[in-house]
């Protein structure tokens, strides 16, 4: 049987990682300030993560729903702590286009109602009616658009006030900070105006934190540089450092009801153990701290560089764009110089998501093949 072949692929064939770095059938070292896109946010084999995973396994890897399963409410205890959010309800599943499926659903539960806005550029994932909102044709089949979906461009608020006032919508879904869209996000100023008119017409506010969630903004989650509440939170990429868990934290005042939603695999004992792991490593080695200092080093190293005509981002979730398409830079980047870096639909956008636990040494090994490239 062969391999259904839907991905182009580099030639490079990791077989084992620590840290910052992963290692090819040769021995060869390559630095990873993209993570397998965003996901490593603790570094790869992190040693309290594997014990965890280890251990539990050896235990119990997996039953279902239908028992007790204490991990899940440990998880959910320390998620509260560590982001702030203690009065919100977890709901676990298994990657980010079921968080965003799940978050829909309750929204329009909640609502009665079926339309989402959406915006340019948004990417939610390529399930079936994540893939609906997600502003890419050519990754929707004909099933996934009867999905009723309107897509408005970032920080147009009277757009967004005249399609409330139209009625219909359940949900207004937003990414913290549009991560393959390249970048953009929305004004302190707009989020703000959304959070209002949501309220106002009776629809949820989904924080799409997915890729920007857990730390990588420079907050625990980037909507809170802005001061606005959502109704619902999607996490899921840096949630399990590798390990497949997910989830949506759902406001206190929204009522759960028994078959509202479930899943089989979803925060199986396993996944409890490797994100509890995650979060404390997050705690203990103050990784949110360390995106903002990194943050500000890489700033002001990426300045220095003649090429690099605008950087976007916040905390550790970056992109250098130039005025050039990137597309056989990373291919250098990748052969020549060995590091792994990521692309976005704005071709002229090197795409940084390194672990959190990154040093001002990795950046400066970025900075100088980067200068020697461009």
């Amino acid at each position: 049987m062969k391999l259904f072949d839907v991905y182009p692929l580099y030639d490079v064939t990791p077989v084992k990682a620590n840290g910052m770095y992963v290692y090819d059938q040769q021995g060869v070292a390559y630095l990873d300030v993209y993570g397998g896109h965003g996901v490593i946010s603790i570094g790869h084999s992190h040693p309290r993560y594997s014990k965890a995973v280890t251990e539990q396994v050896q235990r119990l890897g997996f039953y279902s729903n239908a028992v007790q399963n204490p991990l899940q409410q440990k998880l959910a205890t320390l998620l509260g702590e560590v982001s702030g959010r203690e009065t919100d309800q977890l709901f676990l599943c298994n990657s980010g286009a079921e968080a965003v499926e799940n978050a829909l659903k309750v929204a329009s539960f909640v609502t009665g109602k079926s339309r989402v806005i959406a915006f340019n550029n948004a990417f939610h994932g390529r399930t079936s009616a994540a893939v609906s909102i997600t502003d890419n044709l050519a990754i929707q089949a004909p099933i996934n658009r009867c999905n009723p979906t309107t897509f408005l461009p970032l920080n147009a608020l009277d757009l967004v006030a005249d399609e409330l006032k139209h009625g219909g919508v359940c949900a207004v879904i937003i990414e913290g900070i549009q991560g393959v869209g390249g970048l953009d996000e929305g004004t302190p100023e707009f989020l703000k105006g959304v959070e209002q008119l949501c309220k106002q017409y009776d629809a949820l506010l989904i924080l799409d934190e997915i890729q920007s969630g857990y730390g990588r903004s420079g907050h625990f989650f980037s909507f809170q540089a802005h001061d606005i509440e959502p109704d619902i939170i999607t996490v899921a990429k840096g949630m399990g450092n590798g390990f497949p868990i997910a989830g949506i934290l759902v406001g206190s005042h929204i009522e759960a009801k028994h078959g509202m939603l479930g899943t089989t695999f979803g925060g199986n004992h396993l996944a409890c153990a490797a994100a509890i792991a995650v979060l404390e490593v997050i705690q203990q080695e103050a990784l949110v701290e360390n995106t903002q200092a990194m943050s500000s080093y890489f700033t002001q190293q990426a300045q220095q560089l003649n090429a690099v005509k605008r950087i976007k981002g916040r905390g550790l979730m970056l992109g250098l764009e130039f005025d050039m398409e990137v597309a056989a830079l990373r291919k250098k980047l990748i052969y020549d110089h060995h590091i792994f870096t990521g692309g976005s639909t704005n071709k002229k956008l090197l795409r940084i998501l390194p672990p959190l636990s990154i040093e001002q040494k990795h950046i400066d090994q970025l900075m100088i093949a980067l200068k020697d490239l461009v």
